[in-house]
C-alpha cells in the first residue's frame, strides 16, 4: 500500500512537470499567431490599412518601431504595429467596472514586420483564446473582436 502511494505521488509529480514543460514550450504558439504575408512589407501595410477601414474599425495609432529604434542608434528591419479599435466593442467592456481589467490589452494590435529571410509576416494576439480565460462578457466581446480581426488580416494571405 505504501509503495503504491509513493508511486502514485511520483507519477502525479512527473505528469505535472511534463505538463508544465509542454505549456512553456507551446504557449507562444498558442497565444500569438504569426503568418507569412503574401505581399511585401509596403503592400501589406497599405492593404491592412484599407482593410481596417473597410471592415468598420478605427486605427488610432500606428507605431513605426523601426523608426523608434533607429532614434536610439540601432538598426532593425521594418516593423509597424497597428492599434485598431472598434468603439462598439470597446464600450461594452469599458462601461463595466468588473471588465475594465482587460483595458491593458486594448486596443487590439496587429504587427507587420520583415525578417532576415526577406519575407513579410503578420502577428496577432489570440484574443479569442485570451477572452475564454476570462469568460462572460469579456469572452463574448473578445471572441467577436478576434473573428473580425481575422477578417481584417485575411486580405494579406490571398
Amino acid at each position: 500500500m505504501k509503495k503504491s502511494i509513493i508511486w502514485g505521488v511520483g507519477g502525479f509529480a512527473a505528469g505535472l512537470i511534463a505538463m508544465m514543460v509542454i505549456i512553456a514550450v507551446s504557449a507562444p504558439g498558442i497565444m500569438m499567431n504569426e503568418r507569412e504575408s503574401s505581399y511585401d512589407f509596403e503592400t501589406s501595410v497599405a492593404m491592412l490599412e484599407e482593410s481596417i477601414t473597410v471592415n468598420g474599425w478605427k486605427m488610432p495609432t500606428v507605431h513605426n518601431l523601426q523608426g523608434t529604434i533607429e532614434r536610439f542608434g540601432y538598426d532593425v528591419l521594418a516593423v509597424k504595429v497597428f492599434e485598431i479599435c472598434h468603439p462598439d466593442h470597446a464600450e461594452r467592456i469599458l462601461s463595466q467596472d468588473d471588465e475594465r481589467i482587460v483595458s491593458a490589452m486594448m486596443p487590439c494590435r496587429i504587427a507587420i514586420y520583415e525578417k532576415t529571410d526577406g519575407k513579410t509576416y503578420v502577428s496577432t494576439m489570440n484574443t479569442g483564446l485570451m477572452g475564454k480565460l476570462f469568460g462572460g462578457l469579456i469572452a463574448d466581446v473578445m471572441g467577436v473582436a478576434s473573428a473580425e480581426s481575422e477578417q481584417i488580416v485575411s486580405v494579406l494571405f490571398e
